[in-house]
């Protein structure tokens, strides 16, 4: 059953190790997308020189046949040229798909960091339970062996679980032999060591809710960058629309970002104090079966 649990507790570790790389990873590839956005939106730019427009004579030029020379109104009931009526409208873009659009590398980092949120929100939510840290089945079966004296019975019935309890009234068990006093300090070593177990699975989403608002951030700041860039390569003063793309990025990376951080900030804080009252329990449950022990041993 040893080999058992610490199979299953390297299998965590492994698990857990393997989180922090996506993590590392994920920031790592960060500048290699701020690279290639920056090679994009370079290409896509507009040339600096600009052709006169096809309605527009030339300086020194005679009027085309048919055209009314200058300062002479244009005759009554002519049409206007097709150039000079109302532009068709643009198809309308939806929300959804100005959203990912501008949001870019930083919205799908940030997309990946939301669902290992919510999975690592519902491993601990389903693992920091009362039933499966203290099972009610396994303090009365402890119990009633104690009060039958048959305390090798008990010791096996905590040896062969592998809850938080268990683990506790097995280690206080294994050490009655040296006194009440060392008992007592193998139970409170490994509450302690539990409850580093469970927080450090915990940290993970504390990881999350400090790093989502900084690559929020660095998005508000490439955002930024893009703006400004509009306005530096721009021979007249740029039209808000030309800003538009640079502000939306700034804007929903740091809405994205937030989104991921607070619901990790809420749910491991929550969880924290669970782990807390949870091992304060614990403490509390195996010191009162220990403590028919304490006469003994004086």
């Amino acid at each position: 059953m040893m080999m058992g649990n610490s199979l299953e507790r390297n299998q965590t570790s492994l698990t857990y190790r393997s989180l922090s790389l996506f993590l590392l990873l994920a920031v790592l590839m960060t500048p290699l997308g701020l690279t290639a956005r920056s090679f994009a939106y370079q290409d896509e730019a507009a040339p600096a020189g600009e052709a006169p427009a096809a309605n527009e004579a030339p300086a020194g030029e005679a009027p085309a046949a048919g055209e009314a020379p200058a300062g002479e109104a244009p005759a009554a009931g002519g049409a206007q040229p097709a150039a000079n009526g109302p532009a068709p409208a643009a198809a309308s873009e939806s929300f959804l798909s100005w959203m990912i659009r501008a949001s870019g590398f930083f919205g799908l980092i940030l997309l990946l960091l939301s669902f290992l949120m919510v999975a690592l929100i519902m491993a601990n939510v389903l693992s920091i339970r009362r039933d499966n840290l203290m099972p009610p089945d396994l303090i009365g079966a402890f119990e009633e062996k104690l009060n039958n004296k048959d305390y090798q019975g008990a010791f096996e019935l905590a040896k062969s679980d592998d809850s938080f309890v268990a683990r506790v009234l097995a280690a206080g068990l294994s050490k009655l032999n040296q006194g009440y006093s060392e008992a007592v300090e193998g139970m409170q070593e490994v509450g302690e060591d539990e409850n580093m177990a469970m927080e450090h699975k915990l940290s993970y989403l504390a990881l999350i809710g400090a790093i989502a608002p900084m690559i929020g951030l660095m998005g508000t700041v490439y955002g930024m960058i893009l703006s400004f860039q509009t306005i530096a390569n721009s021979a007249t003063s740029p039209k808000p629309s030309e800003l538009a793309d640079g502000i939306s990025t700034a804007l929903f990376t740091t809405l994205e970002g937030l989104t991921v951080a607070i619901p990790a900030m809420i749910f491991y804080s929550l969880l924290r104090n669970r782990v807390a009252r949870f091992s304060l329990e614990v403490g509390m449950i195996s010191e009162s079966l220990m403590n028919r022990f304490s006469s003994s041993s004086k």
